[in-house]
């Protein structure tokens, strides 16, 4: 059953507002997406994280969310980076794709519903120009097409500024070309040696404001429940799209836009130029992917977070909190007789899972959800402190200890079933203490594998082992 009690923090209104989504029990959500021409770095993986978690609670809150993630596949970028490399553009967004993936699940991230590239999206972008150049909100310009930013009356409306504040602020390249300072392009012209295709206004190829519209468009229709992207994305990208769908379809873009906070290193804002910019795949190795997406989700989404190794190991030592009291919880079930009391214990559970509702309610406060957590790890550890215990009382410790990290992608429960190279591992390490004579350590490490299921026999061949 929805509770229809969810606030969410509209960056267009400036406000919390109850969460009304246009069609009862159901969500249309779309999150921007990168653009591939290198391997994401640690402040491109928070919007993925982010709304993956608001993905999972609007869910376990009961509606039906169809998430669209696009990847911008052709730019500037993506073609100067394959002529550095001497590769092809699509070869070259290919890789960076995979390679997002990658990151992305190893951080815990649902796949979306559909992941659209822009050139898969040709067809519908020139439409969807064509349409605004008929309605007199676009024109064609040596092969450039550019919008008629000042036609649009409702421009600015997401940053908060008049479109004065916009151009007395803006760093605006004089162009010939364009009727006004403020347009901005909508299909740009091919370039020598640039990947084009053909349309009414010549070769060329989609300006980057302009695909997010079409492809909201193609996959949702002409409104949308939720737009999300990084707080970098308010303006011009989100802007421009505004501007863009609702001159077309005279409709509202979205009714909820939302815009995840920056990341700073170290207390300084990440850039190439400072030299603190740091790649995900990196941080993974070096804290795991699992303590990255905990530390993401332990502050607002809407705050700045700070980034450092001293706030990672912080972070993997709350979580491994959390992992030990699930881990003893687990320990106690398995060895504990049904004489304990249940007393008031199933109240005060069901209490904080209450809570954690309320505060995810709050604008999907992840941070405060976690702090429910903690509470119920302390209350655990009390529980686990009397002599008798009830089963009952552990299941339920333990179901809402899976349901919130469910709610929030986390993981707290460790991984039972060793690797075939890791069991491979511990028997070198067995090989070698035999022959160095440790025949203790040789002993306790097959004592350890047989405790874990894993069966040694030693034979005139090696050793041979087998799971039991």
């Amino acid at each position: 059953m929805i509770r229809m009690a969810i606030q969410v923090y509209n960056s267009l209104t400036k406000q919390k507002e109850a969460f009304i989504p246009m069609e009862e029990g159901k969500v249309k959500m779309y999150v921007c997406g990168p653009t591939v021409y290198n391997y994401i770095h640690i402040g491109n993986a928070r919007p993925p994280i982010v709304y993956d978690m608001v993905r999972r609670y609007l869910e376990y809150r009961g509606y039906e969310v169809t998430y669209i993630s696009n990847f911008t596949d052709v730019d500037d970028k993506i073609i100067r980076a394959a002529n550095e490399l001497g590769e092809d553009v699509f070869a070259v967004a290919n890789k960076f794709i995979e390679a997002y993936h990658h990151d992305t699940c190893a951080l815990g991230v649902k796949e979306a519903d559909v992941h659209p590239r822009v050139t898969e999206t040709i067809p519908e972008i020139i439409a969807f120009i064509e349409a605004l150049v008929k309605k007199g909100y676009a024109y064609e310009s040596g092969g450039d097409v550019y919008f008629r930013t000042r036609k649009f009356e409702g421009y600015g409306k997401l940053s908060s500024q008049s479109i004065e504040d916009l151009r007395s602020g803006a760093r605006i390249e004089v162009d010939e070309r364009k009727e006004d300072a403020l347009d901005f392009v909508l299909w740009k012209a091919a370039k020598e040696g640039e990947i084009f295709w053909g349309s009414p206004w010549g070769k060329g190829r989609p300006g980057w404001h302009i695909e997010c519209s079409a492809m909201v468009k193609k996959y949702l229709g002409d409104t949308i429940d939720i737009h999300a992207g990084g707080q970098d994305l308010s303006f011009p990208h989100h802007e421009n799209e505004i501007a863009q769908s609702e001159a077309l379809t005279e409709k509202p873009m979205a009714n909820y836009w939302m815009h995840n906070g920056f990341i700073n290193i170290n207390n300084e804002k990440m850039s190439k130029s400072l030299g603190n910019f740091v790649l995900a795949n990196d941080i993974i190795r070096q804290h795991s992917a699992e303590v990255v997406r905990f530390f993401m989700l332990t502050g607002h989404y809407r705050s700045p977070i700070n980034f450092s190794d001293e706030l990672l190991e912080g972070a993997k030592n709350g979580l491994d909190r959390l992992k030990t009291a699930v881990s003893s919880l687990e320990h106690r079930l398995q060895e504990s007789a049904d004489f304990g009391e249940v007393g008031d214990w199933l109240e005060r559970i069901d209490a904080l899972k209450k809570r954690f509702i309320d505060e995810m309610d709050d604008d999907f406060n992840s941070a405060n959800g976690i702090a429910v957590m903690f509470d119920l790890a302390k209350e655990a550890n009390r529980y686990l402190r009397e002599e008798k215990t009830s089963k009952q009382v552990l299941q339920a410790f333990l179901a809402y200890f899976t349901e919130f990290a469910d709610v929030l992608g986390i993981v707290i429960t460790e991984n039972k079933e060793l690797l075939d190279e890791d069991i491979e591992e511990l028997i070198e390490n067995r090989n070698q203490a035999r022959k160095d004579r440790n025949f203790a350590l040789a002993d306790q490490i097959r004592d350890d594998l047989k405790e874990q299921g894993i069966i040694l026999e030693d034979t005139a061949q090696g050793v041979r082992w087998k799971r039991g």
